[in-house]
């Protein structure tokens, strides 16, 4: 968002004032690169039987917040990607989540002009650690097209046992695909480090 305006948190951009060059490098990056490295390792995922792939997200607030375009769109279409590609991978051996922390989160896109008291706000960004790495195990394999909150993470990784409160239906679809023999393990994790746009 950054891109967008740098005073994107205090003074919210119209639509319409937002520069269609800034718009296609958003779309690009939430929207358009998730395909591209789907595309490039879900084959090799396939010939292995197992695989994780995981969408790095927002809460639905922010997505609908107001001067928040291009931003809140392009996770929208990022958070149905979960939902479409978990049923074209059932029963496959490779899930498909998305991860959200679950509010406002301190990110390179917050600006260091931030008032303190609105930063103290924010969640620090660790909070996805612990569920990112529970979603990469074997014994996430029944979960597949979810929406994982991680501020709602209770899980017990060792157990194999997680909150419900935690996991939301993506697209409201259930998805029981049977699980198989990891002989290769790969994940792909469509955040992109350092990403100030994302």
């Amino acid at each position: 968002m950054k891109y967008v305006s740098q005073s994107f948190m205090t003074e919210p951009i119209r639509f319409w004032e937002v520069d269609p060059a800034v718009w296609r490098m958003v779309i690009e990056t939430n929207v358009n690169s998730p395909l591209y490295m789907g595309r490039s390792v879900v084959p090799h995922m396939l010939r292995a039987g197992w695989g994780r792939i995981i969408n790095i997200s927002m809460n639905r607030e922010t997505m609908r917040r107001f001067g928040f375009s291009p931003y809140g769109p392009s996770k929208a279409a990022l958070e149905s990607e979960p939902a479409i590609w978990a049923q074209n991978l059932s029963g496959r051996g490779v899930t498909v989540n998305a991860l959200l922390p679950g509010g406002a989160t301190e990110t390179g896109m917050i600006l260091p002009g931030v008032p303190e008291t609105l930063r103290r706000r924010l969640l620090r960004s660790e909070i996805m650690v612990p569920p990112l790495l529970w979603l990469a195990l074997e014994k996430s394999q029944s979960l597949t097209g979810r929406l994982i909150v991680a501020t709602q993470w209770h899980g017990n990784a060792a157990a194999g046992r997680v909150s419900p409160k935690a996991i939301e239906e993506s697209a409201r679809q259930r998805h029981s695909p049977r699980v198989l023999r990891p002989t290769h393990r790969a994940v792909l994790f469509t955040a992109r480090r350092n990403c100030a746009s994302c």
